[in-house]
């Protein structure tokens, strides 16, 4: 039986585990790649306001944001790398101790990512907080443990990403894109 072509790659997993660091490294060996929404939302003007008083409301933005980019990246030629992907909102909800509403739910059912999906677990060494990455140790780790429940739960098989260098998570991802 002939092997379908991957259309997409997904990074996903703990905050501060290098996902953004490799999906650079990809988009400079010439991938398509589409970077994290909800680091978008969390940069414009009110995002983190709306995290932190409405995460109900900022899960719905970051959903309506992915199936934007999910969209926007169909009609590319080739594989797209994604940082994070639709199962992440409802990893989101998972942490915060909030419900899943239906219309995610519908999504990440219906809305499907066909390539690998990769999981940068989290990685001490390199976590760092900042601006935006708000979770301290103890809340990344959770963070990695309810997105990788959510990937499982919509019927993703996810290959973990090695503590290793870009480069060697890079060769891994090219190797994982080869059609």
């Amino acid at each position: 039986m002939e092997r379908s072509a991957a259309r997409h790659a997904v990074l996903t997993g703990a905050p501060g585990a290098g996902k953004t660091t490799l999906l650079e490294a990809a988009a400079r060996a010439g991938f398509a790649t589409s970077r994290e929404v909800a680091r978008t939302l969390l940069q414009a003007p009110g995002g983190m306001k709306l995290r932190e008083t409405d995460p109900l409301a900022f899960a719905e933005a970051m959903l309506d944001a992915h199936l934007r980019e999910y969209e926007l990246m169909e009609g590319r030629r080739g594989p797209v790398i994604f940082d994070r992907g639709l199962p992440d909102v409802v990893g989101f909800l998972d942490v915060s101790g909030l419900p899943i509403p239906g219309a995610i739910d519908t999504a990440c059912r219906n809305v499907r990512y066909i390539g690998p999906i990769f999981r940068a677990p989290a990685w001490r060494d390199i976590y760092r907080q900042d601006s935006e990455r708000i979770q301290d140790w103890a809340g990344a780790v959770a963070s990695d443990e309810a997105v990788t429940a959510a990937w499982r739960r919509y019927g993703y098989k996810m290959t973990t990403l090695p503590l290793a260098p870009v480069d060697e998570r890079l060769a891994l991802l090219r190797e994982a894109l080869k059609s």
